[in-house]
């Protein structure tokens, strides 16, 4: 009776996570039909949770930045940029190439580690601090920061790909614990750690009533400014770990990897659940989402759709959330 009366709560409460897993399962199902040989071979859902982790903590940055009524367009080039870094000093102590550099040992990864954090905390704080100081609107501000973070990855690589990292940093992109991607369990970690910050911390309800109405939050004494700050830094870190998960899967880091993830991580949160006004996301939300795009996703490239026809999709789906969403709030 009890199990009966949560599960109508939770209905209530949430119906787009429903609405989500339907459209999950109609994904996977219409992409088993179509191509059914390559679409349900092991290889093809175990690659996906290699790939899938890295846009999923793009996706819950934006989330973040989402939910206070702002956006953030630089986490790609935070992400780059804290990957380069990390790659620049791992070259320098190393050397260039060799097993000077594969081997390198774990304390000397953990200062790369921390160093790309670092890069993705300082990106972030810059943000935060003209977003919640110096008052710019956060679309123009994080364009600003974002051609400005892709500039410095130039300038510190002269354009190619920074080639090579060590063997333990590899492992973090392409390893596994348990038989389990250690991506995978990196992301469900993360998106564990926000999804309590947000529902059971201080911070995170001030996030949701921020969002609601700035200057209610500022009524009931609610500090705008600091967590408007901090929930920028937090989006830089989650990009410097997208980073650093993207570096190590492919042994490479440079300027424009992942470009295509921004409209990917925009879609995807909004998707999962998130107001792009603000006041309203969730975790769980963009999780199944996720895995909802990243089901058509490889179903569309196993049939060998075009990459232009792809983005197409994208956009137009994203245009078809964001008005299906805007009719459901006016009828609210």
């Amino acid at each position: 009776m009890t199990s009966g009366l949560d599960l109508r709560r939770f209905v209530r409460r949430d119906t787009n996570i429903l609405q989500l897993l339907g459209l999950t399962v109609l994904i996977f199902a219409a992409m088993s039909a179509l191509n059914p040989e390559k679409f349900l071979r092991p290889y093809n859902f175990e690659s996906l949770t290699f790939v899938a982790p890295e846009l999923g903590l793009l996706s819950i940055a934006m989330m973040l930045a989402m939910l206070t009524g702002g956006i953030d367009l630089s986490v790609i080039g935070i992400a780059n940029l804290s990957a380069i870094v990390a790659g620049l000093f791992f070259h320098a102590a190393g050397g260039a190439r060799g097993p000077g550099l594969i081997n390198l040992p774990a304390t000397t990864v953990a200062a790369g580690l921390t160093i790309a954090l670092t890069t993705g905390l300082l990106a972030g704080a810059v943000n935060g601090l003209l977003i919640a100081r110096v008052r710019i609107t956060p679309i123009l501000a994080t364009i600003g920061t974002g051609q400005v973070y892709v500039g410095l990855s130039l300038v510190l690589t002269g354009g190619p790909a920074i080639v090579g990292f060590p063997a333990l940093w590899d492992s973090i992109g392409n390893g596994t614990l348990a038989g389990v991607a250690v991506p995978l369990l990196l992301l469900l970690g993360i998106a564990g750690v926000v999804a309590l910050v947000l529902t059971r911390t201080a911070f995170g309800i001030d996030l949701f009533l921020i969002g609601t109405s700035a200057k209610a939050a500022i009524f009931a004494g609610i500090r705008v400014g600091r967590a408007t700050f901090l929930s920028y830094v937090a989006t830089g870190l989650l990009a410097s770990v997208a980073g650093i998960i993207l570096s190590g899967r492919t042994n490479a880091a440079k300027s424009d990897y992942g470009t295509s993830y921004l409209l990917q991580a925009v879609l995807i949160a909004v998707l999962g659940g998130t107001n792009p006004a603000g006041g309203r996301a969730s975790v769980l939300g963009v999780v199944i989402a996720l895995v909802a795009l990243m089901l058509l996703s490889s179903g569309l490239q196993l049939m060998r759709f075009s990459n232009f026809l792809v983005d197409f999709i994208w956009g137009a789906f994203l245009l078809i959330v964001i008005a299906i969403n805007a009719l459901r709030n006016r009828r609210r």
